[in-house]
């Protein structure tokens, strides 16, 4: 219940109930604080015991632990009916986006072919035909006002 609290933090708790509470009134409130846990552990465990019965034989393998998505998809990955530990280890994120990087730098991958030497000039670039249906992504447009500054709008920012 308490796993993430660390050994200065309990001190730290100890000596905040001591100074509020007192060292005479402090084992009666740890008493109560206590009776009142055990109650609603109590509480909580009949309230599973009343809805395990009322769900009947059906979900009699049910675990309130499954109600939390984390273990819920934790069960079901560790299941592995649909396969998608297959799916899950066949697609490498960082080759695809090694991959996705290069095409948008002009770079070639490895997997594509190279580009045919044809594709330098003006008139292949502009029909995808020539290239097997594929958009030369290497050469940049021409564009006239490259060095001009587009204007500052402050309405805009």
């Amino acid at each position: 219940m308490f796993n993430d609290i660390g050994p200065l933090e309990l001190v730290t708790l100890i000596v905040l109930a001591v100074l509020i509470f007192g060292p005479d009134k402090l084992p009666k409130v740890i008493q109560d604080v206590t009776r009142t846990i055990r109650k609603i552990r109590e509480f909580s465990e009949s309230a599973k015991a009343d809805i395990r019965s009322e769900l009947g034989p059906e979900f009699k393998d049910f675990e309130f632990d499954d109600l939390n998505p984390k273990a819920f998809l934790r069960k079901q990955l560790d299941n592995d009916e649909l396969g998608l530990k297959e799916i899950r280890n066949g697609f490498d994120l960082k080759k695809e986006m090694a991959e996705i990087t290069d095409v948008v730098q002009g770079r070639e991958s490895d997997t594509s072919s190279p580009s045919s030497p044809s594709s330098s000039s003006p008139s292949s670039s502009s029909s995808s035909s020539s290239s097997g249906g594929r958009i030369d992504m290497t050469k940049k447009p021409e564009d006239p006002g490259k060095d001009e500054r587009p204007p500052f709008d402050a309405d805009a920012t």
